[in-house]
């Protein structure tokens, strides 16, 4: 009998056992590994034991041949499948152990890897949701900062829109009363918490649309010295009310593709901030520098100093500072729309404490020159 022959024999046995097992693992399908790979294993042996059955039978080998080869191939199959039932319930056992690492951390506690040995895909798979348990970390952390931010945010302006309503209240019943001496004081003072009402209106408009990504930007080309300048004569008046000096050195004058308006309140309200932080015969620096491709704003006053543990939160909606320090009017948005406004010009907002005080500074792209 030639070989193509037995091939064909042997084939046609081994394909009848491959079709069993297909069929076998079709309905066991869903169930355990340790299941399939059992059935893989019984599989394989079958299809050997069927096709040299086959085999066998073609070339009419004696009795006692065919219970030697029946022999071998029972004691391969049981030595296969004991391997493959005790590899199936090592897998499944790592399985179970991951499958519990990953619940702690899906019910909002840290994933941690388990230990020992397992298969190259587990262990990828436990690498991948460890990075993910970091980042939902990350996450769960950044929510929270903000839902704390929120709180305190609306505890402020519920204080801050407290107190001047309630002043608007008390004027006007004094007017309708008839009470005044001097109507014209309280109608300056009323329209004096106007102005102030409108202005925490008008924070609290703008920092929504920085925070929706919708501020309306008109970029234009303009000098940072005109910047600087427009912004020291808008804060002048208020530094010689607080007997602050306000100084303008190393201005440089390079250009910049800004929203004028929304880059001058940015100014302003660091100039505020630090007028305001700035104790009286106290100076307030600004300036301007070119570095590389970048323009740096900077103001500088003389504040003493930030805690350590409050310049990360510097630019944060609604921080005011430690309570060892008297916060100024305001709800504490000020340097929240800095940070926005900023980052919607690509650029880049900072604080570090300097001798005597802390300096912001602001850095922006600087605009292409003629040639380039």
């Amino acid at each position: 009998m030639s070989m193509l022959v037995i091939a064909g024999y042997a084939f046609c046995g081994a394909a009848a056992a491959g079709l069993l097992g297909a069929l076998a693992l079709r309905l066991l399908r869903g169930r355990s590994v340790a299941v399939a790979l059992t059935v893989v294993a019984a599989v394989a042996v079958t299809a050997m034991l069927a096709g040299t059955l086959a085999v066998a039978e073609a070339m009419f080998l004696s009795g006692h041949d065919l219970s030697v080869v029946t022999t071998v191939a029972a004691m391969a199959a049981v030595v296969s499948m004991a391997t493959a039932l005790l590899l199936g319930r090592w897998v499944v056992a790592r399985s179970r152990e991951l499958t519990l690492a990953a619940r702690s951390f899906g019910e909002g506690g840290s994933f941690a890897a388990p230990g020992g040995a397992s298969t190259a895909e587990l262990t990828a798979l436990s690498d991948e949701l460890a990075a993910t348990s970091e980042r939902l970390a990350r996450s769960r952390e950044r929510e929270r900062a903000l839902e704390s931010s929120r709180r305190e945010l609306v505890a402020w302006i519920s204080h801050d829109l407290r107190t001047p309503l309630a002043g608007l209240r008390a004027m006007s019943e004094a007017l309708e009363d008839g009470v005044v001496q001097d109507p014209a004081r309280y109608f300056r003072q009323i329209t004096a918490e106007v102005d102030r009402l409108n202005s925490m209106v008008g924070d609290l408009f703008e920092l929504s649309n920085i925070h929706a990504g919708t501020l309306p930007l008109s970029p234009t080309r303009m000098s940072v010295y005109d910047l600087v300048g427009e912004a020291l004569a808008g804060a002048d008046p208020l530094a010689r009310e607080h007997g602050v000096r306000l100084v303008g050195d190393r201005v440089d004058s390079a250009p910049v593709e800004v929203d004028g308006k929304e880059m001058t309140r940015v100014l302003a309200n660091l100039l505020v901030n630090a007028i305001h932080r700035t104790p009286a015969d106290g100076t307030v620096a600004v300036a301007a520098e070119l570095r590389d491709d970048s323009v740096v704003l900077s103001v500088t006053d003389g504040c003493g100093g930030i805690p350590a543990e409050d310049l990360p939160r510097v630019f944060d909606t609604g921080w005011r500072g430690s309570q060892a320090r008297t916060p100024p009017a305001g709800a504490g948005l000020g340097l929240a729309i800095v940070r926005g406004i900023v980052e919607a010009h690509q650029g880049h907002a900072a604080v570090r404490n300097v001798a005597g005080g802390c300096r912001f500074e602001v850095t922006l792209p600087a605009a292409a020159t003629a040639g380039g």
